[in-house]
Formats: structure tokens, C-alpha cells, sequence
């Protein structure tokens, strides 16, 4: 008895030092693993429960509350509920955010849809701005230096370790514990959540950072300082939208001044492509819809032709634009087989087809093999961009205002509407990008 009550000791004081989220936590630990009398249990983590208040007082001078909102997705065909939290602790590395702003994106919806599996119950939202309120122990002074407590940032939903074999390589993109940990697992890279409901303490995966909720926990690699220039609403699609169409017309498709382009589908990411090849000094900008008003939209973030592929075979249209070569470039932005092949036989010989919209789990797309082979064909996938090089080159192009992030918004909703907008989304009610604000 002497032996267990001096361990269980230990584990109280390692409680307090380490910050459990929660006494529920503990409580699973003492039964488990001494499983003696529940009154002493009881008193345990009632002791442990005070620590954890004292810890949530006292951590960057008092200022943080003890708890939070956030939106969580438990089910498909349930609606998303707003949920209290204790309030995530950052580790070493990691960088607490106070959340002001999270993009509507459509990675989220193939969550929710099922379409993409994924740990649950989860809060979504991986396109964020927000206020640096504190570090983990033990980051080095080089980051809390580069991200000050109260620094304006900007987060990348890739986000990267900085020392795989990738990253060490600056293949941010590739980074092996994002999609070990990350995607596979709904963890960051100790094989843990940040995120424990207030009620219970049971822990609730993260969808990158989880930035549907008042605060976050993201690696200090995945951020950027914001300038107060760029308003944190509009700001928040760079670290998404703006950041997936960086990385495919960048490091996958290289445009090229005078280079055709040609962008399937002008929703978020897609306008985005638009605006970056304008940028880059792409000839030939064509933008492939079967909405209208996307349409009229992206002739005003640079494309020179638009088709309804609702009315027209796009393939046949682009050739013609094109003096039948087709386009350098190819970009789907939609994550459809339809539109997959559309992309791979609107391109020229020796030209790029660039694959970035995501679908349901196992679809597959068709090529032709011949064409493939003898024509120089090149298929090529990309997921986003690569955070530590290319999220601050981003901000610098929405600062100067080569990139217009203002126009690329186009709903806002409040963080009570978070089931409306993704229902909106679904429902093709939205027109470039919508962002939930979380002030």
C-alpha cells in the first residue's frame, strides 16, 4: 500500500508539471494501474483537478481562460456542435494561437461527407489566422524570437517537422509526420491531441491544427508573421487556398512568363491559380466552369477566356483557343475522374497536367497510355505548398498587392453559422472562398 501511494505521488507531481488536460485522464491512469481504493483515487485527482486550475491561471502571466469553444464533427449525417474545451497546451515546437479567422474549405467537407477517412470525433478548420499567445517549453529562443508572444500570424495546414528526411531536404510538402501522425492519426507528432472536452476530458482529434475553435496548438514551422496591413478575415485563405495554388503552379507545374494556362475548376483554390499565373506572367489564362457567376469572377483575377462545360465540351474549347496545341499547363481543381481526364488531354505535347483537388477515398483516373508515352505527357500531383519558403513569399504577395485576397473572399459567417457554411458549401452556394470568423 506504502509503494502504490508514493507512486500514485509521483504521478500527481508529474501531473502538475507535465499539465494534463484533464483529471479524467488521470483517472483512467490510477484505475489501471492501481486499482486500490477509490476514495484515494478520488482524492488524487481532485489534487491533480487543482493543479491543472492553478496551471491554467497562472501560464503567460494569468491571461488565458481555463476553457474554450470549439466545433466538433462526431458522425457523418450529424450537424457539427459547438463544444467547451480546456484550453490546449503547446509542447516543444509548438505554438498556442489565439484563432481569429478559419477558412471553408472543401478538405474539410470529404471529412464530413465521409469521403476522405478520418479519426473522429475531430474539430476541422486547417486554414487560420490568428495571435501567438504561447510557446511550448522548451522551443528554442530562435522561434519565440521569429513568433513573439502577440506576434499577428498566419498558419499553413501542412505543417511541417522540419527534420524528416523531406524536410531536411525542403520538401516541406512531403513532410513524413504530418501524414504519419497527422492525416493518419488526428495527433501531432508525439501521437497526441492537444484537445480534451471541458465535460468529460476525453480526448478529440485535430484535422491539422483544429482551427475551428477559439484557440489552437500548431508547429511553430507551419507559421508566418501577418503585418497589420493584411486584415486577419481575408488573410486566412493564404495559408490553404492560396497556398495549395503556390505550391502547384510554383514547384509542380513551373509557369513560366508566356506560358497557356488552363484552370479547372474557380472555386477557392482554383481563383487562386488564376491569380497566381497572372502573376507569373502566364499568356493565356483560361478559366473551366459550369457556374456563371464563377465564371464573371474569374475573368477579375486574370483569366483571358472562360468555358461552361456545362454548355461546351471544355477539351474542344481549350484546343481552339489554343490554335488546337493545347495549353502548357493543366490544372483540376475539383477532384473529379471526369475532369481528371479532361485536365490530361487539355494539355499540349510535352505539357504539364497538375493534379490538386482531392475526392473520395479510391477513386481513380484514366489516361490514355499511348498519348502518355509518345507525346511527352507529364502527370503530375500536388497537395500544397511548402511552408517555411513559401508562406511568408505568399504574405509578401498579398501585402503588395499582387495577390487580392479581398476579392477572393466572398461570405463570411460567424463561428455560431459553422454548420450553415459547410451545408452552403455543399450546396455550391459559395463562390471563391468563405471564411468563419472567430473574434
Amino acid at each position: 500500500m506504502a509503494t502504490s501511494l508514493l507512486r500514485r505521488t509521483s504521478i500527481i507531481h508529474n501531473a502538475r508539471r507535465f499539465k494534463f488536460p484533464s483529471s479524467w485522464c488521470l483517472s483512467e491512469l490510477l484505475t489501471q494501474h492501481f486499482p486500490i481504493d477509490n476514495a484515494v483515487n478520488e482524492n488524487a485527482i481532485h489534487r491533480v483537478s487543482k493543479g491543472v486550475s492553478f496551471y491554467s491561471q497562472v501560464a503567460s502571466g494569468g491571461g488565458l481562460p481555463s476553457s474554450m469553444r470549439g466545433a466538433v464533427f462526431w458522425e457523418k449525417g450529424k450537424p457539427l456542435s459547438i463544444e467547451e474545451f480546456h484550453i490546449p497546451r503547446p509542447k516543444a515546437g509548438e505554438v498556442l494561437v489565439k484563432t481569429k479567422a478559419c477558412g471553408v474549405c472543401h478538405s474539410d467537407l470529404h471529412v464530413i461527407k465521409d469521403e476522405i477517412p478520418f479519426s473522429s470525433p475531430c474539430v476541422l478548420g486547417h486554414e487560420i489566422t490568428g495571435e501567438v499567445v504561447e510557446h511550448g517549453p522548451l522551443t528554442d529562443n530562435k522561434t519565440k524570437e521569429r513568433l513573439p508572444v502577440g506576434s499577428r500570424v498566419v498558419g499553413s495546414f501542412i505543417m511541417p517537422c522540419g527534420n524528416c528526411s523531406y524536410c531536411s531536404k525542403g520538401h516541406d510538402d512531403l513532410c513524413e509526420q504530418f501524414f504519419a501522425y497527422n492525416r493518419a492519426k488526428g495527433t501531432l507528432y508525439d501521437g497526441e491531441t492537444r484537445l480534451f472536452l471541458r465535460s468529460s476530458g476525453k480526448p478529440v482529434y485535430m484535422y491539422c491544427m483544429g482551427g475551428l475553435a477559439e484557440y489552437c496548438v500548431v508547429l511553430a514551422n507551419a507559421l508566418a508573421v501577418l503585418p497589420n496591413l493584411l486584415p486577419y478575415t481575408e488573410s486566412a485563405i493564404l495559408g490553404c487556398a492560396v497556398f495549395t495554388a503556390y505550391g502547384a503552379m510554383t514547384h509542380a507545374a513551373k509557369v513560366r512568363p508566356g506560358d497557356s494556362v488552363a484552370v479547372i475548376g474557380t472555386g477557392g483554390v482554383g481563383s487562386s491559380c488564376l491569380q497566381i499565373a497572372r502573376a507569373f506572367g502566364a499568356f493565356e489564362i483560361i478559366a473551366v466552369d459550369i457556374q456563371d457567376d464563377k465564371l464573371d469572377q474569374a475573368k477579375t483575377f486574370g483569366a483571358t477566356h472562360t468555358v461552361n462545360a456545362a454548355r461546351e465540351d471544355p477539351v474542344g474549347k481549350i484546343m481552339e483557343i489554343t490554335g488546337g496545341k493545347g495549353v502548357d499547363v493543366a490544372v483540376e481543381a475539383l477532384g473529379k475522374p471526369q475532369t481528371f481526364s479532361q485536365c490530361t488531354q487539355s494539355v499540349k505535347d510535352g505539357g504539364k497536367a497538375v493534379m490538386i483537388g482531392l475526392t473520395q477515398a479510391g477513386a481513380v483516373g484514366q489516361i490514355e497510355i499511348n498519348r502518355l508515352v509518345r507525346r511527352k505527357i507529364k502527370i503530375i500531383g500536388s497537395y500544397g505548398g511548402r511552408a517555411r519558403q513559401d508562406l511568408p513569399k505568399l504574405v509578401r504577395l498579398a501585402e503588395t498587392g499582387v495577390f487580392n485576397l479581398s476579392n477572393t473572399v466572398s461570405r463570411r459567417y460567424n463561428f455560431e453559422e459553422v454548420d450553415k457554411a459547410f451545408a452552403d458549401l455543399n450546396q455550391g452556394k459559395i463562390v471563391g472562398r468563405a471564411v468563419i470568423e472567430i473574434r
